[in-house]
């Protein structure tokens, strides 16, 4: 049976809304913690380790929002574990890559990756001139059973209605003011030389920002411990889509109002800059997104969320698909396509299939939505100038 996603919803201050959030979820915030701990347990760290390798990322969050912090606090206090286990679950990527090596080492690319295939239509490629961001999201099969949609009524800024692992505070999703984020694994040579800013958290802050420059500052600009792609858009009709190295970030923007990306380098400018080391993990990647891209293309003006879902839900070359069903990876673990997430932010409405090899059942989730509209065209023109 697959199982189904819960809605989470939460507000006041930051501690008030983690308790929140600590005491609605805390089951599935002990099965994620339980999952990661066993597989850092499995590569020989104790316990202690485990606590004292997730607090190093403490002081740099702390400099990036000390909110979270105060969030994190909540969310161990409401569900009853210790606040490092939930700095765990924030920082698993690279707290599950940190602990391959020891301090000072690159670590092992042979770790599952964080696979993905992301998707925006542009108002001008879509039926109802509405822009449609979705994405497939490629993990552990058993975070079907630990993921949540978290809905967070704010005070100091636009609501979020985001899909995450139970315990992280932020994943993919979008906020009332119209800004969307959804995330894809990369992989570069530069990858773990400095210590940053958790991926979910700058996903979050993204999600926190009522303008978009300042929701695309945070993706440009936030220091990485590894490479993350980002694509970020607004309902009234932008979306670029960000690959990050950790010190550097690289722009591709949309092709006949379409961007479609999976787990590997566009950017030529950063292909000559870096080299793409995911490819031996996810060489699946080389064609998803040229799948999914072929699939929408022919509705191009006519694309609709069921035209998005049908691309994502792709069987070519299965279990090596855009919709993977459980397989074993590389890594010999049970992998899939955890969820398929369709949003229509002008509309306040997120769509989520879990195990959609598996499901093609999708619940709605909503928000009440604060889209600033931009100015009509069609104003008159002041005349030209006469020439002199």
């Amino acid at each position: 049976m697959v199982p189904s996603c819960p809605l989470v919803e939460i507000s006041g201050s930051p501690r008030e809304r983690g308790r929140q959030y600590g005491e609605q979820a805390a089951e599935r915030i002990r099965l994620g913690i339980a999952h990661y701990s066993e597989q850092l347990r499995a590569g020989k760290l104790s316990d202690e380790a485990i606590d004292t390798l997730a607090r190093r990322f403490e002081p740099t969050i702390a400099a990036f929002d000390p909110a979270y912090i105060e969030e994190m606090h909540g969310i161990a206090e409401g569900a009853g574990v210790p606040y490092g286990s939930v700095m765990l679950l924030n920082a698993r990527t690279e707290i599950l890559k940190l602990a391959q090596r020891p301090a000072g080492e690159r670590p092992f690319t042979d770790e599952d990756p964080d696979g993905c295939t992301g998707v925006v239509a542009l108002p001008e490629a879509t039926r109802d001139g509405r822009l449609i961001h979705a994405q497939n999201w490629d993990w552990k099969v058993e975070c079907a059973e630990t993921a949540v949609v978290l809905k967070v009524r704010r005070d100091d800024g636009p609501d979020i209605l985001t899909f995450t692992e139970a315990g992280a505070l932020g994943r993919s999703g979008f906020n009332a003011a119209g800004i969307a984020i959804t995330a894809n694994y990369l992989e570069t040579d530069r990858d773990y030389r400095q210590l940053g800013v958790p991926l979910a958290l700058i996903r979050r802050k993204v999600l926190e920002q009522r303008q978009l420059a300042a929701a695309m500052r945070a993706v440009y600009v936030t220091p990485k411990s590894a490479a993350n792609n980002m694509i970020v858009s607004q309902a009234n009709g932008v979306a670029i889509d960000f690959e990050c190295a950790p010190d550097e970030t690289f722009q591709v923007h949309p092709e006949r109002g379409l961007i479609v990306h999976a787990n590997h380098f566009q950017s030529p400018v950063a292909l000559s800059k870096l080299k793409d080391t995911g490819i031996a993990n996810t060489p699946d990647s080389l064609y998803r997104d040229i799948r999914v891209r072929g699939l929408v293309a022919p509705h191009l003006g006519a694309v609709t969320r069921e035209v998005v879902k049908e691309a994502l839900f792709d069987d070519f070359e299965t279990p090596w698909s855009v919709c993977r069903p459980p397989r074993k990876n590389l890594s010999n673990n049970l992998s899939a396509t955890v969820a398929m997430i369709v949003m229509e932010p002008m509309l306040g409405l997120m769509e989520v299939a879990m195990l959609p090899a598996l499901n093609r059942t999708f619940t709605t989730y909503t928000l009440e939505m604060d889209v600033r509209q931009p100015e009509q065209a069609g104003r008159t023109s002041p005349p030209l100038a006469a020439a002199v």
